[in-house]
């Protein structure tokens, strides 16, 4: 993601999206796993749990869009949600030679309208914020497998009997490439054009055959020093009612209801296209971009903080309609 003058986040937004679309070379494909029924369960989110999925993670190296890491990521991530009884989604395409797949967790079928809960998981190819090292990848610890984390650790957790509406866990594809020079993210044949950001969540939103609910995305959440406002763009009834929740939770100092970034993200193309998003994303991180992004600067307690006002807000069912 990067930060946008607020006047011209969503134009610009709109203008990326359309790239994307003359861009994309290939026809989704989408693969269902067998439908499972997920066992009611009571669990609380446990943010200990939720950092082993960023350990995991890390594990892999460096997980940019188009990698053999990139693709086991995806594979870790599906594995888990089958454990978790989830059924498993993936819509796969190639954006300007490479190869690109979204993954889908969805639970509660036809109980509801769709809540959408997203996520990224590559990782950026060129750590281009670092003054040290630009040219060596973003290991991707808060910027990419924090929000895995917690998305994962949701699926064990939620009490599906609470649950008022159909719920997603989308983790997105080739979000982190944007302004990079087209022949660093692809193989050749490629041209320098600057990519696109969100191509996987710009992809997931053209391509919905429902109208959600909500959707929320949740990124760079894991910075130990946890700090998250307001994101201008974002709904201005939704975020309140987030917000709200943790502060009855005890975490008005990390959850702080107040407006500092612009931002365009993963929530962009959702917002563009008339959906109530929300950004739930602390871009106050010093290691953004950098080949700092490393494991030990996410807090096992800041997932946790996130974790459950998200299980809250999904297992009450969203407020405002």
């Amino acid at each position: 993601m990067r930060m946008w003058i607020r006047a011209l986040a969503i134009a610009s937004a709109i203008a990326l999206a359309a790239c994307a679309a003359t861009t994309t070379t290939s026809v989704q494909t989408s693969t269902p796993t067998a439908e499972a029924t997920p066992t009611p369960r009571a669990q609380v989110f446990d943010g200990a749990r939720a950092f082993q999925h960023v350990v995991a993670q890390m594990n892999l190296g460096p997980r940019p869009a188009g990698s053999a890491a990139n693709r086991a990521t995806g594979d870790y991530i599906l594995a888990r949600l089958a454990e978790s009884k989830w059924k498993t989604e993936t819509q796969e395409f190639v954006f300007r030679n490479v190869p690109v797949r979204n993954l889908i967790g969805k639970t509660a079928e036809g109980r509801g309208p769709v809540i959408i809960v997203g996520a990224h998981y590559d990782t950026r190819p060129r750590a281009d914020q670092d003054k040290s090292h630009p040219d060596q990848p973003v290991p991707g610890a808060n910027d990419g497998a924090s929000g895995v984390a917690v998305l994962l650790e949701l699926a064990r957790t939620l009490d599906l009997a609470k649950l008022k509406n159909q719920v997603w866990l989308a983790f997105f594809d080739a979000e982190d490439n944007g302004d990079l020079a087209g022949c660093i993210v692809a193989p050749p044949p490629c041209d320098n054009a600057p990519w696109t950001w969100s191509a996987g969540a710009t992809y997931l939103a053209d391509n919905l055959r429902v109208k959600p609910e909500a959707v929320v995305i949740v990124d760079m959440i894991g910075d130990a020093n946890q700090n998250i406002y307001y994101e201008q763009n974002s709904d201005a009834q939704l975020q309140p009612e987030l917000w709200g929740i943790a502060a009855r939770l005890g975490y008005t100092r990390e959850f702080v209801p107040e407006y500092k970034h612009s931002l365009s993200d993963d929530h962009t193309p959702f917002l563009k296209r008339g959906l109530r998003a929300v950004d739930i994303i602390d871009f106050d991180y010093p290691y953004w971009h950098t080949t700092q992004d490393t494991t030990d600067k996410v807090s096992a307690a800041s997932l946790e903080r996130v974790g459950r006002v998200l299980q809250v807000w999904l297992e009450n069912g969203p407020a405002v309609k």
